[in-house]
């Protein structure tokens, strides 16, 4: 949305509008979804105007209301699935990856959880008949995990119909077969992907802003950002702050970046997957002892929970531990050259 825009709010003139848009707030959407004291200690503006402006955004934008349950069902017909290409997975999401959600991805080190971030950065690209969201996606690397050598096997490793449907949505002239067609598809398929490397959690705190900014450029493009990895979540936070004097800091900025990627997700119908570490429990005297980092509060962030364990040879088991929606259950993937496959 233009900066003249925002003009129309309350107290907000050209030296505001500036100011909120520096901030990364340039929709009447952004600034309904935040707090007035977000919204006075990162755009520099009096608390009072700031509670003016988001209340006026908030009638502007008409969110913030109570809806009935057709209303609400309604508007969840517009949430994408982002499929797995493996209809054991899928069907135990529900056909897919949901948009507008956060699942969150843990297992132990050779789980596959990198494996599934590259599966869905190339999947989400895909045409809608053929399981993806056509659109582009954003790659937040904290353990050094992205290689754009898997993306080129992931793509080489789609099933020919897909590959065939994929091709000519982006008007590449060829087939599976054809050497030239392929590399000018993988080429495109990774101009699609933007990656970013976080140094440290604060890093990374920044990242996730940055990720609203390039997903509202690409709002209206033909390939808007339909997915946000982050891989790991918990990696840098787990290493900056180390025993139990610490531990509240560490949650109440944890708890902070995940609104901020959640709020990604709700502005840009975009999924978001994050991958998170685990740690094995020493009390656990019976079952699986292997608990995810994060503690409630990422529990109770993460729409879906996804626990990935290692099987026979390249055999994953794929948990489903927590939905709103959904029973629990498990289903088989195998991690090969060529990508996630079924079992």
């Amino acid at each position: 949305m233009p900066e003249a825009d925002l003009e129309t709010l309350p107290g907000v003139g050209p030296a505001t509008a500036d100011k909120l848009h520096e901030a990364g707030f340039d929709s009447f959407e952004s600034l309904a979804v935040a707090s007035p004291s977000e919204l006075s200690n990162t755009a520099d503006v009096g608390e009072s105007t700031s509670s003016d402006i988001v209340r006026a955004a908030r009638d502007a934008a008409d969110v913030g209301g109570f809806e009935t349950g057709s209303t609400v069902l309604e508007r969840r017909n517009e949430i994408g699935k982002l499929s797995w290409h493996n209809d054991a997975v899928d069907d135990l999401l529900g056909g897919g990856i949901e948009t507008q959600s956060i699942t969150e991805v843990y297992g132990e080190f050779g789980s596959g959880k990198s494996q599934v971030t590259h599966q869905m950065a190339v999947n989400v690209q895909l045409p809608k008949e053929v399981g993806g969201l056509h659109g582009r996606a954003i790659f937040v690397d904290s353990e050094d995990t992205f290689r754009p050598e898997r993306i080129d096997d992931m793509v080489r490793g789609l099933p020919d119909e897909v590959i065939e449907a994929t091709l000519e949505d982006r008007e590449i002239e060829g087939s599976p077969g054809d050497e030239d067609a392929m590399d000018a598809l993988i080429e495109d398929v990774l101009e699609k992907i933007h990656v970013a490397k976080a140094f440290n959690s604060n890093h990374q705190m920044l990242l996730a802003e940055k990720a609203k900014e390039l997903a509202g450029e690409h709002e209206n493009s033909e390939y808007p950002v339909r997915l946000l990895c982050i891989d790991s979540l918990t990696a840098h936070f787990r290493a900056e702050y180390v025993g139990r004097g610490e531990l509240a800091d560490r949650q109440q900025k944890l708890n902070k970046h995940l609104h901020d990627i959640d709020k990604v997700g709700n502005l840009y119908n975009c999924a978001i997957i994050v991958t998170n570490q685990v740690a094995s429990n020493p009390d656990s005297f019976f079952g699986d002892p292997t608990q995810p980092i994060g503690g409630n509060i990422l529990g109770h962030k993460s729409t879906f929970r996804i626990y990935l364990r290692k099987s026979k040879g390249n055999k994953r088991i794929v948990r489903l531990v927590d939905a709103p929606n959904l029973a629990d259950g498990e289903a088989v993937m195998r991690v090969e050259d060529g990508g996630l496959k079924p079992e």
